[in-house]
């Protein structure tokens, strides 16, 4: 089932997710496979669970048009980070129309979960790498809009937000 994506302000996108539990329950296992049909949907390379308002450690990464099979991870986090930054413009499903520069180091070895529960450790310096980095900020409640320095698009926005004071 397609899941409709939460869009900025949503508080969903800045709570604290909960680390999932193994073995997956039946929730977890329909959540994973709703999000992947939603990624695929909306045409991203990304997806991660408080982006369809679950407060949970899981994210997908879908570069499979890229030639990467599709990654499920639960409970993904950073454990190692290259010295090299690189900076490339991203945008995201839950913030459309805001697009920005963004700096990542461009090779990190990232430690996750698969759906059987065992630890998979990988370390990558393409689009996984930036990927997932971008997805497990999301499952800190940290967004692009935290950390895009020069916008290329959406900049009135994102000041209007901050007018607000919804950043």
């Amino acid at each position: 089932m397609i899941l409709p994506i939460k869009i900025f302000p949503d508080d969903v996108l800045r709570r604290p997710t909960e680390p999932v539990v193994f073995p997956l329950s039946k929730d977890l296992q329909k959540l994973t496979k709703d999000m992947i049909e939603t990624v695929r949907a909306a045409d991203g390379i990304g997806l991660a669970a408080p982006q369809v308002g679950r407060s949970v450690k899981l994210i997908i990464v879908n570069l499979e048009k890229s030639g990467v099979p599709l990654m499920a991870l639960y409970n993904p986090k950073i454990v190692g980070k290259g010295f090299k930054k690189t900076e490339i413009e991203e945008g995201c499903l839950s913030i459309p129309q805001v697009f920005g520069m963004v700096k990542r180091p461009q090779k990190v070895t990232i430690e996750a979960q698969n759906a059987e529960g065992k630890i998979v450790k990988f370390i990558d310096e393409g689009w996984v790498s930036r990927v997932a980095q971008h997805e497990i900020d999301h499952i800190n409640g940290r967004l692009i809009i935290d950390l895009i320095k020069k916008y290329t698009q959406g900049e009135d926005l994102v000041k209007g937000w901050r007018k607000q004071k919804l950043i």
